[in-house]
C-alpha cells in the first residue's frame, strides 16, 4: 500500500481559494474566508501570498495549467479531430455538474476590468494559448484559414461556457460538437469536407 502525501500549505490555500472563488466570485471572497477554509493563520497565508491578487493570479495559473495539460494530452493520445470531439463533450460534462458557473477566466475578467491588471494578463495569456492551439488543430485538420477558424472556435468555446451556466447544460456538449465541426468543415477545401 502506497503512502499518500498531504497537500502542501500552498496547495491547501489554492484549493480553498479555487472552491470559494468559483462558487461565490473572487471579489466576494475575503482572505479571511480562505484562511478559515484552509485552516491556517493569517501569517501563514501572507507568507505564501503577499496579496489576494497574488493568490488570484496563482489560482488562474493553476487552472490554466490543468486545462492546457488536459487538451495537450488529448491531442497527443487521440489526434486533433477526436480531441475536439472530446473537448466538446468535456465542456458539456462540466456544464452539467452541480455548481457550474461558467469559465473561471471569463468570470475573473468580469471582476477585474482594468486591462493592465496582473489578473487580466493571466486571462489574456490563457486565451492566447487557446487561440494558438485551436489554430494548430484547425491547420492539422486541413482548414485553409486556421486563424479565422481559431477565432470562431474561441467564440464557440466562450458561448458554450456561458450557455452551460445560463441555459440548458444538457445540450451544451452536443451543440458545441456540431458547431466546432461546422467551422472545421466550412474551412476545408470543398473536396476534403466531411
Amino acid at each position: 500500500m502506497g503512502t499518500t502525501t498531504a497537500p502542501s500549505t500552498r496547495d491547501r490555500i489554492l484549493d480553498a481559494a479555487t472552491e470559494l472563488f468559483y462558487a461565490h466570485g473572487i471579489r466576494a471572497v475575503s482572505a479571511d474566508k480562505i484562511i478559515d477554509r484552509a485552516g491556517i493563520t493569517k501569517v501563514t497565508f501572507y507568507r505564501h501570498f503577499r496579496t489576494k491578487d497574488t493568490l488570484v493570479v496563482a489560482y488562474l495559473e493553476r487552472q490554466a495549467a490543468w486545462e492546457r495539460g488536459a487538451l495537450d494530452s488529448l491531442r497527443a493520445s487521440v489526434g486533433d479531430a477526436e480531441a475536439l470531439h472530446r473537448f466538446a463533450a468535456s465542456v458539456g460534462t462540466e456544464a452539467c455538474k452541480p455548481g457550474f458557473r461558467g469559465c473561471s477566466f471569463i468570470n475573473a475578467a468580469a471582476e477585474y476590468a482594468e486591462p493592465g491588471s496582473p489578473v487580466r494578463a493571466v486571462v489574456a495569456e490563457h486565451r492566447a494559448w487557446y487561440r494558438q492551439t485551436f489554430a494548430e488543430m484547425a491547420d492539422q485538420l486541413g482548414v485553409t484559414d486556421p486563424q479565422q477558424a481559431s477565432d470562431e472556435l474561441m467564440m464557440l468555446r466562450d458561448g458554450a461556457m456561458l450557455a452551460g451556466y445560463l441555459d440548458d447544460p444538457a445540450r451544451v456538449g452536443s451543440a458545441l460538437d456540431r458547431a466546432i465541426f461546422a467551422v472545421v468543415d466550412a474551412g476545408r477545401p470543398a473536396g476534403s469536407r466531411g
